[in-house]
């Protein structure tokens, strides 16, 4: 039995040193251990995740069309057959030109060595100079007796695909797809009432409603934000094909599409563009100049996207440091492969809004963007539409 003088450990003597490095520890073992399990439970936890994305996204748009008296599952239905279709067209259009730029990637890379050729040689003889510079005055090494080497046995050739494998891995990616579009559309069909009822039967009331806050503020800063991003990216995706056909680059769609895609991505998304647009140039043309003039335009069209654009139309509210972007793109890729980079800044997004919406959270919110006025303008945001929605519902009422 605890004597009498003995006292229950107070809150203050947690922040002594021991019971720091332990909390520490316990955190460390923790993360660890939920890494694993989302690594090695992939194939599960991916197929969910991006249906919250795609209902996160498309929920807005269903609402909207609820609150003009068409039923949630109709309108559910009717935006992911229409997104299906708009997916199913672009990958039709776009599918001859990639698989004809995959296929001629060989004679692509012997033109690149060839027009590179004159600088690589230039270099080679510089670091030529340089090591019989070093050489001087080195005693000369002794001639190796030694016989040449036998030369290594052709590997054998790899084993080629069975059918079996190939009908396994179909089977994989037709039964993630399914599980995204069902599940998205449970998900859009239940709406904000099936996520009131979940968190009512899982925590207190107290909870429930600040979970729920936290939920809507999510679904309507994520939705509008990735709506507005959506609408963006599509222009700026016009704007480069149009701008590749004026210079007469081939497949202009192609990049076109690719810059609206991978636009997505920030910071990693435009420098890929520009890398794959750069080397289409230095395949296509002769002239320095037109070279030049295909990266300079589309860098011009991001800039413009980036610095004036979206500022304008988005603002900086959810704006996230360069950093942690890169970060959880690289973590996101090692994890999950492109579906965790497709993940990784949505669930950014997700966790700056609602670390906005507690109390004492201004370090962190800082560490990920820019706080200060545009965290209470997010703060502010959020609740004025959650106070929006809930004077809708009792008018309906």
């Amino acid at each position: 039995m605890k004597s009498e003088n003995e006292s229950p450990v107070s809150p203050l003597q947690w922040r002594q040193p021991p019971f720091r490095a332990a909390t520490r520890a316990l955190i460390v073992i923790a993360t660890c251990a939920v890494v694993s399990l989302l690594y090695a439970a992939h194939e599960v936890i991916v197929p969910v995740a991006l249906a919250l994305l795609f209902a996160t996204m498309l929920s807005g748009a269903v609402e909207t069309l609820y609150a003009h008296g068409v039923p949630r599952s109709i309108s559910a239905v009717l935006l992911l057959c229409l997104l299906l279709t708009i997916i199913g067209l672009i990958f039709n259009v776009v599918e001859q030109p990639a698989r004809d730029w995959f296929s001629g990637l060989p004679r692509t890379m012997r033109v690149i060595e060839h027009k590179v050729h004159p600088a690589a040689q230039f270099l080679n003889q510089i670091e030529a100079l340089t090591s019989r510079a070093g050489a001087i005055g080195a005693p000369a090494a002794p001639a190796a007796h030694s016989e040449a080497p036998a030369a290594a046995a052709p590997a054998a050739p790899a084993p080629a695909e069975t059918a079996l494998e190939l009908l396994s891995q179909t089977r994989s990616g037709l039964v993630s797809t399914l599980t995204v579009v069902i599940l998205c559309l449970f998900l859009l069909s239940g709406g904000p009432p099936m996520l009131a009822r979940m968190a009512a039967s899982l925590s207190a009331d107290v909870e429930a409603v600040q979970a729920l806050r936290v939920v809507e503020a999510i679904r309507a800063e994520v939705g509008r934000y990735y709506g507005t991003i959506a609408l963006i990216n599509l222009g700026l995706g016009i704007a480069t094909g149009l701008t590749m056909l004026l210079l007469g680059v081939p497949n202009p769609f192609l990049w076109g599409t690719m810059a609206a895609l991978l636009n997505f991505i920030p910071y990693v998304g435009g420098a890929t563009t520009l890398v794959v647009l750069s080397v289409v140039a230095l395949v296509s043309f002769d002239s320095v100049g037109r070279i030049l003039a295909v990266p300079a335009a589309y860098l011009a069209l991001a800039t413009l996207e980036g610095q004036v654009v979206q500022p304008l139309l988005v603002g900086r509210r959810l704006a996230l440091n360069p950093v942690v972007v890169f970060l959880a793109i690289w973590f996101g890729g090692c994890l999950w492969g492109i579906a965790g980079i497709v993940i990784a800044i949505p669930a950014l997004v997700a966790l700056k809004v609602a670390i906005a919406h507690r109390h004492g959270s201004h370090a962190l919110l800082e560490f990920l963007g820019p706080a200060n006025s545009a965290s209470e303008g997010l703060r502010h945001a959020a609740r004025s539409a959650i106070d929006r929605r809930a004077t809708r519902q009792k008018s309906r009422a």
